[in-house]
């Protein structure tokens, strides 16, 4: 267990809110910080659907936790004022998913973050470590696991999920005191706070991907021509799964969308033939499908090989991450917190930083990785 502050009195049991008056009043006075968490379901949609709201607040050195509806009239608009302010910190852990299902529900995305995955990596604790694990590594209690795979939607909840949620915020603030005090000593305040408005800023985004293929193996593996046609059909899939709000793979699967963009049908008719022969094709969207099939993309001529992963130096590649390997021992960081090998690939096939490297990183590395990347 890591020494850190002691925690508010024990907090009396959650309080459910499904009036947003009822919120308001608990923000009357502004605190400087709050927990917060989210349970949603991301099963049939593309955008997650937000189902339960925690929040843990300090009031007069006592602690509470609300239990917020955000299916009930007008929470979600009384959650985005407090999303948006900028004067209260928010604390939680690994909240990309939960930045983008309030991002959908409440078009708010909080601000500023402050996340204690990412701070218990930058302060040498471990990499990527849940948040069940950290709360036993830092205060000593080991939190129940039952409420993992619940149907958040239905109402009312059960009392062991209301239990479960109040847990997911229960201790946020002794992380936040622990673990502040560790990145303070460390002098890495700064870098935490840079990568949590860079993970605000990509959930705020709604910028489609603009080269989907470089991601898929298959897709290494087809010609550039092939390739175009793919990132056609991956872009046309993103915006219909968006607007339709429902998983990507129910309006193209992977698999398919390779073998189109490999043998291009003739004609529609074509198209329909195989999407008649294909068990999960979506057969309802053949107009769509033909039309993204056969229609030119006015950046395509600028479509980056896929191909290339193939033909790249790997030995090139392990003398970058064997750098960034003794850069991260140097610093105490996990493996993989510094550069994922997915970066390097793209520094050493671009030859330019990807924003994901910039600021601190780049710092850290550049010193390291320059040589390497003169030819």
């Amino acid at each position: 267990m890591i020494p850190g502050p002691t925690s508010p009195a024990q907090s009396p049991a959650p309080i459910w809110i499904t009036d947003p008056a009822a919120l308001a009043t608990y923000f009357a006075v502004r605190p400087a910080r709050i927990g917060l968490d989210t349970e949603f379901i991301r099963e049939r949609t593309y955008w997650p659907q937000l189902a339960l709201v925690q929040i843990a607040i300090e009031r007069d050195g006592a602690l509470q936790i609300l239990l917020v509806d955000p299916l009930a009239p007008g929470i979600t608009d009384a959650l985005a004022t407090i999303l948006a302010d900028e004067s209260i910190l928010k604390v939680m852990h690994s909240p990309s998913e939960d930045l983008v299902a309030f991002k959908h529900a409440c078009k708010a995305v909080p601000r500023p973050l402050f996340d204690t995955q990412l701070a218990a990596a930058l302060a040498g604790i471990a990499g990527g470590m849940g948040y069940q694990k950290l709360v036993e590594q830092i205060t000593g209690v080991a939190l129940a696991k039952g409420e993992t795979r619940s149907d958040w939607l239905r109402r009312p909840l059960s009392p062991s999920q209301l239990e479960y949620a109040a847990d997911d915020v229960r201790h946020l603030f002794e992380m936040h005191d622990a673990l502040d005090g560790m990145l303070g000593e460390l002098g890495r305040r700064e870098w935490l706070a840079d990568d949590a408005r860079r993970t605000a800023a990509n959930a705020d985004s709604e910028a489609l991907e603009r080269w989907p293929h470089l991601s898929m193996r298959s897709a290494h593996f087809l010609d550039l021509d092939a390739q175009r046609r793919l990132v056609r059909l991956l872009r046309w899939r993103e915006a219909h799964a968006r607007d339709s709000d429902r998983p990507r793979s129910w309006i193209l699967d992977n698999e398919l969308a390779v073998a189109l963009a490999r043998t291009p049908p003739a004609d529609r008719d074509a198209l329909q033939t195989q999407l008649d022969a294909h068990p999960k094709a979506p057969r309802k969207l053949g107009d769509a499908i033909w039309r993204a099939l056969a229609t030119p993309l006015d950046d395509e001529a600028d479509t980056p090989d896929a191909g290339v992963a193939e033909k790249r130096d790997k030995n090139r590649v392990r003398q970058l991450q064997d750098a960034v390997a003794a850069r991260s021992a140097e610093l105490g960081l996990p493996d993989g917190l510094l550069a994922s090998r997915r970066y390097l690939e793209a520094l050493l096939d671009h030859g330019e930083w990807p924003d994901a490297l910039a600021g601190w990183r780049r710092a850290a590395l550049e010193p390291s990785l320059a040589p390497l990347l003169v030819k």
